[in-house]
């Protein structure tokens, strides 16, 4: 079933325009990767879809409804509650732990979630000996790791994922990415890279 589609959009930054009549429909169920060199405007599109930034002119369509027919606390839920983000920088909150970073995404506090926490953190291969560690203690790929598992904690159905391995060692990139690719069965997960090679 068709989940995003975009219509002749355009997005403007003053007289720079960085998107030029992009018109696109996505499905759910794949892992759909936008590739580009770095100021192509890969991450604009990105977050026009998220419904972070507004597009200039054109349209993003998402499950049948128009963004532009959605006032604001619609969209902050539709984001809460439907999509996940994985940005370049990790954005981990210094003074929590691993599973703490990974459970103030949750919806809810509950037992159920910290046990998805856990399974997230471990198969993403974060050791259950590191889960009290904070941020400054872990490496880099282990910081970007635990801030997939935290966008993955709501299941959500479209996961939005910014050069997600850009800070992994290539063994710890290839895991990354099957491991998006076995999610995305049931989900959509968009990600933008500049390196061919973890497509592959």
């Amino acid at each position: 079933m068709n989940i995003l589609e975009i219509n002749h959009m355009r997005k403007r930054f003053g007289q720079l325009e960085v998107l030029n009549d992009i018109s696109l429909t996505v499905a759910e169920g794949q892992v759909v990767s936008i590739i580009g060199p770095s100021g192509s405007g890969k991450s604009s599109l990105m977050y026009c879809l998220s419904t972070l930034k507004t597009p200039t002119d054109g349209s993003i369509v998402y499950n049948g409804t128009d963004y532009r027919d959605m006032g604001r606390g619609e969209l902050e839920r539709l984001r809460r509650e439907q999509f996940g983000f994985v940005f370049q920088h990790h954005f981990l909150i210094g003074y929590m732990n691993v599973m703490d970073n990974v459970m103030v995404a949750a919806k809810e506090a509950t037992a159920e979630s910290r046990e998805r926490a856990k399974e997230l953190l471990m198969g993403l291969r974060i050791k259950e000996t590191e889960f009290k560690k904070k941020p400054k203690q872990l490496s880099g790929g282990q910081r970007q790791r635990c801030a997939i598992a935290r966008a993955l904690i709501n299941t959500p159905k479209v996961l939005f994922a910014d050069e997600p391995t850009a800070s992994l060692d290539h063994e710890n990139a290839f895991r990354v990415m099957q491991y998006l690719k076995e999610y995305a069965k049931e989900h959509l997960v968009l990600v933008i890279t500049h390196d061919h090679s973890i497509l592959e």
